[in-house]
């Protein structure tokens, strides 16, 4: 079969079956294929280094290796995404995921079609984070860790000072949570000028994706909660 007409595959690390069930029935019900399921978050790896899926659905609490362990070892030896789901809005290891190197962070009860459509975000090589959790995620995670002020001592400063005042514009919307059409539409250019934007600012910063451009924003003090603006770009 001509690989641009596989289906896309899917793998889930959950530790109830029920949930495993209702996430299969959602995704086979989109034409994705469910190529695995396991258990526990090293079952898990195994699967994905076995049957190499293209994103993994993967639960956090989990018995014998956790979800964020599980993610990190996927994501050093693999090249499939992880999304992360959770139950609650603000799951003590959330951000711990995405920094672990998953490329989404959805809550269990998101709706049949979001799910589907950030599986196919995902493959597709963006990132999502649910919106409605965004900003409190950030707050709570990142300002509590003594959060980092730009200054000339910063040790982000050499990296930002890469990026050009449009870039690091970006960079700050895109800790907002905008998509690239509502950049573009903030700062009056197209689409296609953003994504370029954006490919540079991964490029330049030794990223992988939009999630770990948020992480970097708050990381390095580029903008922080509450003030979600960039160090040096305009507005």
């Amino acid at each position: 079969m001509d690989q641009q007409f596989q289906p896309l595959r899917v793998a889930l690390v959950d530790d109830q079956p029920l949930l495993r069930m209702g996430f299969r029935l959602v995704l086979e019900g989109a034409g994705i294929e469910v190529v695995g399921e396991a258990n526990n978050g090293a079952e898990g790896v195994e699967l994905v280094r076995s049957l190499a899926p293209d994103v993994v659905l993967m639960d956090v609490r989990m018995p014998v290796l956790d979800g964020i362990e599980a993610t990190r070892q996927i994501v050093e030896s693999c090249d499939s995404k992880v999304i992360i789901l959770t139950t609650f809005d603000l799951d003590e290891y959330a951000f711990s995921g995405l920094r672990a190197g998953a490329s989404a962070f959805l809550l269990k009860d998101v709706e049949p079609d979001e799910l589907v459509k950030a599986v196919r975000v995902v493959q597709a090589g963006e990132s999502i984070v649910a919106p409605r959790i965004t900003s409190r995620l950030v707050e709570e995670y990142v300002a509590s860790s003594a959060s980092t002020a730009y200054s000339p001592d910063n040790i982000y400063t050499a990296q930002v000072e890469l990026l050009t005042p449009r870039e690091q514009d970006t960079v700050g919307a895109i800790a907002e949570g905008l998509s690239n059409a509502e950049i573009a539409s903030r700062f009056f250019v197209s689409e296609t000028t953003v994504k370029t934007h954006v490919r540079s600012i991964l490029t330049k910063l030794h990223l992988r994706d939009r999630v770990q451009v948020v992480v970097f924003a708050y990381e390095s003090g580029m903008v922080s909660p509450g003030r979600q603006t960039s160090a040096g770009g305009q507005r």
